[in-house]
């Protein structure tokens, strides 16, 4: 019996509280550690984006298949015998070294958002797991577009995200991260260009959660960037490059908004 469409539920839409939104912001800015307050800026601003999202992967083939396999990727992603075993160059080992340096988990990423006390209770289960779905695979983003995990980095990577889903509040965290970094930048930096850049490449990208994860993991990093279709960006290189020019490191002289 082939499963019938899924359509907008009205019941669902979210209001856009833009002074709420700019509050935990605010709170962001003063405490940097408080990632939480990145999923309640978002959660404020997003409106209907993440249903809408939700609608074009459930009535396409590729997420139909998806969510018939249900898989939960965090166990997965954190096996790091199977991962250490896959080929020099491929997406599994690229994955296995970034997280390993940056001291992370899939399921670190996890009990973060568990711990924003943000409920994505749609009533609907599969939108629940598609929300899983794309949270698991945001470090993937880091590895595929080359953005690393500095405040630039993390701002760039939620303008990649915005290309591909639309969403206020990914765009105001983004931008206003880059905005922060542009104050601690040399002058002429091209800070709000590389979100802006990254957004651009995200439109053009496939979105990874449409993909088979594990049969992706053993394969070339290469091949998977080309596979869907992402470019490399150059105006984040080129704001780290003019700030070693003065003797920064990205990675500890800027004020780091939290890791979103």
């Amino acid at each position: 019996m082939t499963q019938p469409a899924y359509t907008f539920d009205k019941s669902l839409r979210r209001r856009r509280r833009p002074l709420k939104a700019y509050r935990h912001f605010r709170k962001l800015i003063a405490n940097k550690e408080d990632t939480t307050q990145v999923f309640k800026v978002i959660e404020a601003l997003n409106g209907d984006a993440f249903q809408n999202a939700f609608l074009e992967f459930a009535n396409s083939p590729q997420g139909a298949q998806r969510l018939a396999e249900r898989r939960h990727l965090p166990p997965l992603l954190d096996n790091h015998d199977a991962l250490r075993a896959m080929p020099d160059g491929s997406l599994g080992r690229a994955y296995l070294d970034f997280m390993t340096r940056e001291g992370l988990s899939a399921q670190g990423l996890v009990d973060e958002f568990e711990a924003s006390g943000i409920s994505r209770d749609y009533g609907n289960e599969d939108m629940m797991w598609y929300g899983h779905r794309r949270r698991d695979t945001h470090d993937m983003l880091h590895i595929l577009t080359g953005l690393g995990r500095d405040a630039l980095g993390e701002a760039s990577v939620l303008g990649f995200t915005y290309g591909l889903y639309g969403g206020a509040g990914v765009a105001f965290i983004g931008y206003g991260a880059a905005l922060e970094v542009r104050k601690s930048a040399p002058k002429g930096a091209p800070c709000l260009a590389s979100v802006s850049e990254a957004k651009a490449i995200g439109k053009a990208a496939k979105d990874i959660v449409y993909e088979d994860i594990m049969a992706l993991l053993p394969l070339q990093l290469e091949e998977v960037r080309e596979r869907l279709n992402i470019t490399l960006p150059t105006k984040y290189h080129r704001v780290h490059e003019m700030m070693r020019g003065v003797g920064m490191d990205p990675y500890a002289d800027v004020i780091q908004p939290a890791a979103a």
